[in-house]
């Protein structure tokens, strides 16, 4: 790898890590199915934008409807489980579980995918369930149910976005591929339809929201342009030029900086107990994502003979 890759593998990691901030400031604002259309409206707004700058055709080889559902699966879900989770939860606890996103992989993939599940990812597994008991018994007795409801929530979002790319695989890749920024554009649009409703069914039914707080738009447009469509082109930019294995290891990165922002921008303490769960869950992610050992075995060819 460049020193250039690993400079933007931290800033991807830095962008994804300030979504939890964002959403951890908006969503108590403007409510959590709120901010989760606005988040993807402005996600979906923001590729528009950049497939129109880089003229890029919109030709979806008979795949729109694929990616309109996985933006669904992959967006819509995730980032509504979020926004829920952002009401209770600080959001250095959300950039962890959102680690879990690998385990969800090997347990779902293992269940629903025909997906060899080996002893070390299944080590990872139990370490990684470790860790969340750790996250969850962190916390004062009062907050214990919201605590609950929050980790609930995240492991949603990380069941969704392993469900998500293991059907990526099947509807996109395995039928011929599609320009990663078109499936990235037609999932946002398929995430901005299905909240549609749910924002419509709120602002007629639940009390005003007050729209009219400059700070709370700012992390909203911060995190639909920012750590939605720009983060999209970073990160199939990083699987382009490093391979998809080395850019996964962002999810080892984007806890820290989810807790950095939390600590330094909204004053969260967090305990040793949160630490602890959190170094477990790291390394569940690693032993899941960490390659195999590779046996060479050379044997010896006698030289033809003519």
């Amino acid at each position: 790898m460049k020193s250039g890759d690993y400079g933007r593998l931290l800033l991807l990691a830095a962008i994804w890590g300030g979504s939890f901030l964002f959403m951890r400031i908006a969503a108590p604002a403007f409510g959590a199915i709120n901010t989760a259309f606005l988040r993807v409206l402005f996600g979906f707004i923001g590729l528009a934008v950049i497939l129109t700058v880089l003229r890029t055709p919109r030709d979806y080889q008979q795949k729109f409807g694929s990616s309109l559902l996985l933006g669904v699966i992959n967006s819509g879900l995730p980032f509504l489980m979020y926004c829920l989770a952002a009401r209770w939860l600080p959001a250095g606890y959300s950039a962890i579980l959102n680690a879990t996103t690998p385990l969800m992989g090997v347990v779902i993939g293992g269940l629903f995918f025909q997906e060899a599940v080996t002893l070390k990812k299944a080590l990872g597994v139990l370490l990684g369930l470790l860790g969340i008991t750790l996250l969850t018994t962190t916390g004062s007795a009062g907050s214990l149910t919201h605590l609950l409801a929050g980790v609930i929530a995240c492991l949603v979002a990380t069941g969704c976005y392993a469900i998500a790319g293991f059907l990526t695989r099947r509807w996109i890749t395995e039928r011929g591929g599609l320009d990663p920024k078109l499936v990235a554009t037609g999932s946002q649009l398929g995430a901005t339809l299905f909240l549609l409703p749910f924002f419509l069914y709120t602002s007629a039914t639940e009390a005003p929201v007050m729209w009219a707080q400059p700070l709370i738009w700012l992390c909203v447009l911060a995190v639909g342009f920012v750590c939605t469509a720009w983060a999209y082109i970073l990160y199939f930019r990083l699987i382009a030029d490093i391979g998809p294995l080395r850019t996964m290891t962002v999810t080892f990165l984007i806890p820290p900086f989810g807790i950095l922002w939390g600590y330094l921008l909204l004053n969260e303490t967090l305990s040793e107990g949160f630490f602890a769960g959190g170094v477990l869950i790291c390394l569940a992610v690693w032993l899941v994502l960490s390659p195999g050992r590779k046996i060479v075995r050379e044997s010896k060819i006698a030289p033809e003979t003519k």
